[in-house]
């Protein structure tokens, strides 16, 4: 059966039908009284079409009211059989041209209601017409008939009417029976088909993986949740981009050697990311390729992670060798120097002599210098973890340094962005007023010759107390910036390139995280993140520990690029 918004949209296409029916007929009925000679009385049929009229109108109105589908259908069909009968008598009986609306209610009644009212609506309408056309003949009732057929032909006409008209009910019902068997296969496979779009929608839009769809021109027809995480786009923003311009490295072809590449991708909030994206041609097999579909993952964190093997192994390579060198050369070293300062205080020396030898002097407490260095890179550090405020340490260090630029009038203005007003972390605060000391110290280095200005800032990442220290200096390119806590890599001329692999282990041992970001032209930002430790949080005991032991508890920590 049909559901009950169908029977309703049924009912009102039925008066719908039906008014557009009784304006034809009356016209046509107008039509062949004028132009003909006719014994039909004009008034009562006239009075009779306006009630089947109203009937209709009263209809159109119940349905949108009542929601007793079943029952309307019933009244509908019966006050059509009547109101058939009315005219079909007023039409002349058995004369009338309109019996034929009788198997129209019929066929009604088969599509509105059980097989079983086809039937029902047949004997009816046998009933019906009969009995007008056995009163006609009686004289029971006026007749509007010009021919007066015999008894036997009456009872012919009528009976051949019931053949008909239950005829007309079987065909209709059986024909009904088996739209509605189609209707209902439809509807199967149409549920089945949304439930297996859905299906493959939610695997589509399940996948970890990023998954993007593209046409053959390119464009973005389709992005996944996981696709749009990635890459920090919505997907109403990302239809209709082109599909290449999304990433900073060319995308692979279908066709090509490989299939996949590694491509680069600028994120919203400044870090680069890094992705292997696979693509493969989206083929129907009917209609050929329809466009390509690029599958990706995010290999920043995997990519990282090689990063920081490498580093640590390059450390740990440095450490070694200082350990295994500094001494050796210092000795020899120092007596160099002493040798020097007592040959510089010869008099029988020229002044060309004199400045060869301050310059011998000069190298080597530039080299005293690396060496100092190198041991306090390879020498095991002590820490002194304890319950400490960000903030004090980073003025302490921000107003030394700001007195200094104001003696040196350097051009350099200094600025603070302080989010919060206390910043808690277990630390050893000394080491990292050196973190802090040397990003500070690079910052003036790198806009020594042009001004510029320094902020340091101070805000709350999540479980984080993150700490930014950004120059407007010439900046530095990617290269550089990828090694920059890799010993020996200084840009400075006389520096050691030992500082800031210092600040790397330094952080390490705290099991932070330090990066730095720099595009060329405008400027670097060095940044550092603790681990936030609540104010009200139980201080643990200060405890010693060597700087192996720490760079091993932080092997979770590392770089960013």
């Amino acid at each position: 059966m049909h559901s009950i918004s169908d029977e309703r949209n049924w009912l009102t296409w039925l008066v719908k039908v039906r008014i557009l029916i009784l304006t034809v007929l009356l016209a046509i009925e107008l039509a062949v009284i004028r132009l003909t000679p006719s014994p039909l009385p004009i008034v009562p049929f006239l009075t009779a079409m306006v009630l089947w009229f109203v009937l209709s109108l009263f209809f159109l109105f119940l349905v949108s009211v009542w929601s007793e589908s079943r029952l309307q259908a019933m009244l509908q069909v019966l006050s059509d059989l009547a109101m058939v009968t009315l005219i079909v008598h007023l039409t002349g009986g058995i004369d009338s041209s309109l019996n034929f609306l009788y198997p129209l209610v019929i066929i009604v009644a088969c599509m509105l209601l059980p097989r079983s009212w086809g039937f029902l609506s047949a004997a009816l309408a046998f009933i019906l017409y009969g009995a007008i056309l056995e009163l006609d003949y009686y004289g029971a009732i006026p007749s509007f008939s010009t021919s007066h057929p015999k008894l036997k032909a009456l009872q012919v006409v009528v009976f051949v009417n019931l053949f008909a008209y239950f005829a007309i009910a079987y065909l209709a019902g059986l024909l009904v029976t088996k739209l509605r068997q189609a209707d209902v296969r439809l509807q199967d496979a149409s549920g089945a088909l949304e439930n297996l779009q859905a299906l493959h929608e939610n695997i589509v839009q399940s996948m970890s993986g990023g998954v993007i769809t593209t046409g053959l021109d390119g464009r973005v027809t389709l992005a996944n949740r996981a696709a749009q995480q990635l890459l920090e786009i919505v997907e109403t923003e990302l239809r209709g981009r082109s599909v290449t311009d999304l990433f900073q490295d060319p995308l692979p072809h279908v066709g090509s050697g490989r299939g996949d590449a590694e491509v680069r991708y600028a994120g919203g909030n400044g870090f680069r990311k890094t992705f292997r994206v696979t693509v493969s041609a989206l083929n129907v097999t009917v209609r050929g390729d329809l466009g390509f579909v690029y599958t990706f993952d995010d290999l920043t964190e995997i990519r990282r992670l090689e990063r920081e093997v490498r580093l640590q192994d390059r450390l740990a390579a440095v450490g070694r060798l200082a350990a295994a060198i500094a001494h050796e050369i210092r000795n020899p070293l120092t007596s160099i120097a002493g040798s020097v300062s007592m040959l510089s205080d010869a008099p029988a020396l020229s002044d060309e002599q004199r400045k060869l030898l301050q310059i011998v002097t000069r190298e080597s407490d530039r080299l005293n210098n690396i060496i100092t260095d190198f041991l306090a890179y390879s020498r095991g550090k002590q820490y002194r973890f304890e319950r400490v405020n960000l903030l004090p340490l980073l003025q302490d260090t921000l107003t030394l340094l700001e007195h200094r630029l104001a003696s040196e009038n350097s051009g350099i203005h200094l600025t603070r962005h302080f989010a919060v007003a206390e910043a808690w972390v277990l630390a050893d605060g000394d080491k990292l007023k050196q973190v802090f000391w040397n990003f500070s110290e690079n910052a003036v280095r790198a806009m020594k010759k042009t001004g510029g200005s320094l902020t340091a800032a101070l805000v709350e990442r999540g479980p984080d107390w993150e700490m930014s220290f950004t120059d407007t200096g010439p900046g530095i390119s990617p290269q550089q910036t990828e090694k920059i806590f890799e010993p020996f890599q200084s840009n400075f001329e006389g520096g050691t390139g030992l500082g800031l692999a210092i600040v790397y282990q330094i952080v390490q041992a705290h099991e932070g995280k330090v990066w730095a970001r720099s595009e060329v032209g405008k400027g670097t930002s060095f940044v550092v993140r603790l681990r936030r430790m609540e104010q009200g949080a139980p201080a643990v005991p200060d405890a010693s520990q060597s700087g192996a032991a720490a760079a091993g508890a932080a092997a979770g920590g590392g770089t960013r690029g």
